[in-house]
């Protein structure tokens, strides 16, 4: 009879976990793993007649779009910006998942940054309420990409997390289910992104938009010089001839292109090991740093921050996961793994 009702409860509700990213949303189903990867965008009707398209399809018209339809990034540095628009996407989101709500409306782990503020917490909790969850429960992104890492979280030992996302990165050190020193900088991979784009309206003359940024990040960016020299062909508009135009750029470039933002990574990251207590400071020296979120994609970060810290760098099976992956562990485990959660 109990397993009867517990079923038959299992069903009429479905508890998740989501990282609400500046670049993507990922959802987790408990039971079922991770369900939705879609780019945090939407594409909106300009004389008010609503949603036009979310997600992949709205990130399909960026910058294609006519004066009736503007395509917007509601997360901005990894916090809401637009708090209408990101309640329509996490609704039509959470739709997606369950097809239908359920008798019993779900419960929800959400991944936040480390630096963000009360009211920027209430605008994620309000959001993710409004969209039909009966319970928000917050978890700072480092310590979610701990536990998704497979760091055993609640030991009395210290292990140092980076997670380099869309909007922000997050240097943690967690010991014993809390982070014993935290530090966030609102610099991600949007900040590559434009840092290409400067460079090569800077160098080449050469207007491109942010998705070919991304593109050309992906294909052929790099923190430390490459073995065999990788190349990719970016397009544009020259803003000296007004004609659409193409050329081939190589990583050197896009490194030289990337050096500052990635500088103010590293520059963070030896603050934070500086200001560790000394017995933490002797457990990441034995343990490594853990290098996770879409940026531990970018060739040869780890070397740098290995050549840079002297201590080893290890990245996880699919860092851009670790997050929503932490956030579905807590949301399976709740009874014993709520008192990671900030709220």
């Amino acid at each position: 009879m109990v397993s009867f009702f517990k079923n038959l409860f299992g069903w009429m509700t479905t508890d998740l976990a989501m990282d609400l990213g500046t670049a993507n949303t990922l959802i987790y189903v408990k039971d079922k793993g991770i369900v939705l990867n879609e780019p945090s965008v939407v594409a909106v009707s300009t004389n008010g007649a609503g949603i036009e398209a979310i997600g992949m399809e709205a990130k399909k018209m960026y910058g294609r779009t006519h004066s009736k339809v503007e395509t917007i990034r509601p997360m901005k540095d990894g916090v809401i910006a637009d708090f209408d628009i990101t309640n329509k996407m996490i609704d039509s989101f959470i739709k997606k998942v369950l097809k239908q709500y359920k008798f019993v409306k779900p419960r929800m782990v959400v991944g936040v940054p480390t630096c963000i503020t009360q009211v920027e917490k209430k605008a994620v909790i309000d959001a993710t309420l409004m969209a039909g969850i009966r319970e928000v429960f917050l978890v700072e992104e480092p310590m979610a990409a701990a536990i998704g890492s497979g760091i055993q979280i609640h030991e009395p030992q210290g292990n140092m997390v980076i997670d380099i996302g869309g909007g922000t990165t997050d240097v943690a050190v967690v010991s014993l289910s809390a982070i014993a020193y935290g530090e966030s900088v609102r610099v991600g991979g949007d900040e590559f992104d434009e840092a290409i784009m400067r460079y090569m309206r800077t160098h080449h003359h050469l207007n491109i938009g942010v998705f070919e940024a991304e593109r050309t990040k992906i294909d052929i960016g790099s923190a430390y010089p490459q073995l065999k020299k990788l190349t990719t062909e970016v397009k544009g508009l020259n803003v000296r001839t007004g004609v659409p135009t193409s050329l081939t750029i190589d990583d050197d470039e896009i490194r030289e292109a990337m050096k500052e933002p990635l500088a103010s990574i590293i520059a963070v990251v030896l603050r934070a090991l500086e200001k560790v207590p000394p017995e933490l400071s002797a457990d990441i020296h034995s343990n490594g740093i853990y290098l996770t979120g879409g940026g531990a994609g970018i060739r040869g970060l780890d070397k740098m921050l290995e050549e840079k810290t002297t201590l080893k760098v290890l990245i996880p099976d699919d860092p851009l996961l670790t997050i929503v992956k932490g956030a579905g562990m807590i949301m399976d485990d709740f009874a014993s793994m709520r008192k990671v959660c900030i709220n």
